[in-house]
């Protein structure tokens, strides 16, 4: 019975994900058409790294970590780690040879600024990485917990005060990006 839950499961969490990809593809389709394939697919991948380096949680990071860690077992730390290394590499080489690239929306414009003003605006990227990460080691933990693997260790290791901790620290800096991202000049409510 167990085996087949983790089937459903993972059946499930593989279609989620190919839902994701194919919201992805059409907004590649929908850009390329827009502007042209090259163009299309490099606003593409500046929208999904804005979304991996300038949101305090792991949320387009997510759309790979979660079904990794599903499929595979493999925590999402890791993963993540990879998918920020993407990220950071993608706008090296767009800042380098496609910068006109961040021109052609709104989101990848405001991400230029943030990319080219390192003070204060780098500070955004920081908070975020330190927020992912926190949230991706709070996902991590509560699949561990769920899973019942390390059940014993986190009752001795006080995980109820850890999340506590957790929360607040995250609290903490989505007050802090809200401030930053306000000195844009983008409101959000």
């Amino acid at each position: 019975m167990k085996n087949l839950l983790e089937h459903q499961t993972k059946r499930e969490e593989l279609f989620k994900f190919l839902i994701l990809i194919s919201i992805l593809a059409g907004y590649f389709l929908y850009l390329s058409w827009k502007f042209d394939l090259a163009t299309g697919g490099m606003v593409s991948i500046l929208t999904w790294s804005f979304f991996v380096l300038c949101t305090p949680v792991a949320d387009a990071g997510f759309l790979i970590d979660f079904p990794v860690r599903i499929l595979t077992g493999l925590r999402m730390f890791y993963t993540e780690l990879i998918v920020w290394g993407l990220a950071i590499s993608v706008n090296i080489l767009g800042l380098s040879f496609a910068a006109d690239s961040y021109d052609k929306s709104f989101l990848t414009s405001l991400f230029y600024k943030i990319l080219t003003t390192p003070w204060p605006y780098w500070t955004i990227i920081v908070l975020c990485a330190i927020g992912t990460f926190l949230s991706i080691r709070f996902g991590d933990e509560m699949l561990d917990v769920v899973s019942h693997k390390h059940r014993e260790y986190h009752h001795k290791h006080s995980f109820k005060h850890k999340l506590i901790a957790m929360a607040a620290l995250i609290f903490i800096i989505v007050i802090a990006y809200y401030h930053l991202i306000a000195s844009l000049g983008v409101e959000i409510p």
